[in-house]
């Protein structure tokens, strides 16, 4: 069987690499190491299929050193020890460029045993993770490495890789392919701005469509039907789950309904129901707040029927909720008051509940001044009488302020009538 279409039209030049401008075009600092030939240990960071590798593997025949290869995922601590003894070898006589892919899944201890060797430079290290590397790669390694960023491609971009994809399967076979700008567009819009899988959409494509008097027409019905579900990169458990959330929340927050809508989109096409319910609330109360408090027990209904009717329904009482706290006024009042009053209790602001609040009503002999003295706010006017709360220590403490907003606004409005307070 033949590797897949993407190692078998692998670049082998830095020109012929789609994408990441911003690291690889001329004057670039990225560009100019692999040029001079002066290439220090590497961290290379970002999703798959956006040429990581394939820099590497440029890197690598740039240099006069030995190429081996390992993956995070399967490769042990016996591996290191066997790329280490090639060192000062006749396999390896100028060093070796180790490529290790996945880094993240290596433990630290892995991670440490090359140490000494990146140290003294006999083994450069280039290493990639789809995960941010300053939470998962030993700290001892990324001090010794310089990180570079690699990005998802654009559509634009990818589109001359897929043409390539087709003029390279044309000649391997020996047959005309032909297609259209549609079916190059849509390869490389479905593909989430990895090459890999726009390259493996193309092969599938060819695979899919008969040969007809030595010709091949692939259509956009068979692009549609193989180009994946879901062009977004997801995983629950990886970085970009955070991104989306985290967009998802601040869009909301941002009174953006379109955008807030579009990333709960993505949320659900990614099956992630219990992600977009969380958020949702959680932005209901945090964000919205005081500003329209009868908003939180709307949003709480409609997540409760979302989660009753599940996917796909799901996403109509979603939809309605987000633009529901897209649109409302906004006030973190509540959260900006309960994390002051967090603050102060983990500093060791706190000190005995006053007596008059206390559950017990007797005294002790000690007690300088008998009775519980508790004043029932309901047998005053208004239902309401001054009286001391927090303890001695900190009974000035301040922790809400009105929101400026309608609601906030009008129950300050009330309270200083209430109580005597003169309006700001």
């Amino acid at each position: 069987m033949n590797n897949p279409l993407a190692d078998r039209i692998r670049p082998t030049t830095l020109d012929e690499v789609v994408g990441q401008k911003h690291l690889l075009a001329p004057g670039k600092a990225l560009y100019n190491m692999i040029d001079n030939g002066e290439v220090p240990n590497l961290i290379f960071y970002g999703p798959s299929g956006v040429g990581k590798t394939t820099v590497a593997s440029i890197i690598a025949g740039r240099t006069k050193r030995a190429l081996r290869r390992l993956n995070g995922t399967n490769a042990s601590t016996q591996d290191i020890k066997d790329i280490v003894a090639e060192l000062d070898t006749f396999t390896a006589p100028n060093g070796i460029l180790l490529y290790l892919d996945e880094i993240q899944y290596f433990n630290k201890r892995q991670q440490q045993s090359l140490l000494e060797y990146i140290e003294n430079g006999k083994i450069t290290l280039i290493a990639s993770t789809t995960e941010n590397p300053y939470f998962y790669v030993y700290s001892a390694i990324l001090s010794r490495s310089t990180v570079f960023e690699f990005k998802a491609i654009e559509p634009e971009d990818i589109e001359p890789a897929v043409k390539r994809g087709f003029d390279f399967l044309a000649q391997e076979g020996q047959t005309e392919i032909e297609y259209d700008s549609q079916v190059l567009r849509r390869i490389a819009t479905g593909c989430g701005g990895d090459v890999r899988k726009a390259l493996n959409c193309v092969e599938n494509c060819c695979y899919a469509t008969p040969t007809v008097d030595n010709k091949k027409i692939v259509t956009l019905d068979t692009v549609n039907e193989l180009v994946q579900k879901s062009a977004m990169r997801y995983d629950r458990d990886g970085e970009e789950h955070y991104d989306i959330v985290s967009a998802y929340q601040k869009s909301m927050r941002g009174s953006d309904p379109d955008a807030a809508l579009h990333y709960l989109a993505r949320l659900l096409d990614a099956g992630d129901l219990p992600s977009a319910c969380r958020r949702l609330l959680v932005c209901a109360c945090e964000d919205v707040g005081l500003a329209n408090p009868q908003i939180i027990p709307i949003v709480k209904a409609a997540v409760d029927s979302a989660m009753m009717v599940g996917l796909p329904e799901a996403r109509i009482p979603l939809a309605d909720a987000v633009i529901l706290v897209a649109t409302s006024p906004k006030s973190n009042s509540g959260e900006a008051a309960i994390d002051a009053a967090l603050a102060d209790v983990r500093r060791g602001n706190f000190g005995p509940i006053p007596r008059q609040l206390q559950n017990k009503h007797y005294d002790g002999e000690d007690a300088e001044i008998k009775g519980q003295n508790y004043i029932y706010p309901h047998e005053y006017p208004n239902h309401w009488v001054r009286q001391q709360y927090l303890p001695d220590r900190i009974k000035d403490a301040k922790y809400y302020t009105f929101g400026n907003n309608k609601n906030e606004q009008a129950y300050k409005r009330y309270w200083d009538t209430i109580k005597g307070e003169k309006n700001d």
